[in-house]
């Protein structure tokens, strides 16, 4: 849903069929200047929806990355985070992978977890169970629509400071 946000925000147009997954490529809008004159370009960007199970994600970011010739470092992943309350967005380089196996697949491909990545709280289901746990990722928003749509708001504000060059603030 963020991606979808995304490529709808910044104008990206209609995504094609690569990398096992949807890619759309154009440029991020720049950010707005003081002086009323027009900016620079925006970053160059590639919103990938992988077309694979979320737990073999890396078998499409991975050869993306290697032909689009892209740094670890600006690789910045949107996933869901079950250890965050609903709502909740953190946005961080790196880190552990808690038990995520999208991320492990990531970390495989990519030869490294040293990537950006935006955490977007789903919470967590009453029981460990990981049939009951995986269920509850896989399945529709219990919440109502409106707390989704700012949920998926707040992450691509997140995204946009990350590829606008402000991270910290994010």
């Amino acid at each position: 849903m963020v991606a979808q946000a995304l490529v709808e925000r910044w104008e990206l147009g209609r995504a094609k069929d690569r990398f096992r997954g949807r890619i759309a490529e154009g440029r991020a809008p720049a950010p707005a200047r003081d002086s009323g004159l027009p900016g620079p370009p925006g970053a160059r960007v590639a919103v990938l929806c992988p077309q694979t199970y979320m737990n073999d994600a890396g078998r499409s970011v991975g050869p993306a990355r290697g032909a689009l010739k892209v740094a670890l470092d600006h690789v910045l992943v949107v996933h869901d985070e079950i250890d965050l309350p609903f709502g909740e967005v953190r946005t961080r380089l790196g880190g552990g992978l808690a038990g995520h196996n999208g991320l492990k697949s990531l970390k495989r491909e990519l030869g490294g977890a040293d990537f950006m990545r935006v955490r977007v709280g789903v919470g967590r289901p009453a029981s460990s169970d990981p049939e009951i746990v995986s269920a509850y990722v896989l399945a529709r928003f219990r919440e109502d629509p409106q707390q989704v749509r700012e949920l998926v708001e707040r992450a691509c504000e997140h995204v946009e400071q990350v590829v606008l060059g402000d991270a910290h603030e994010a």
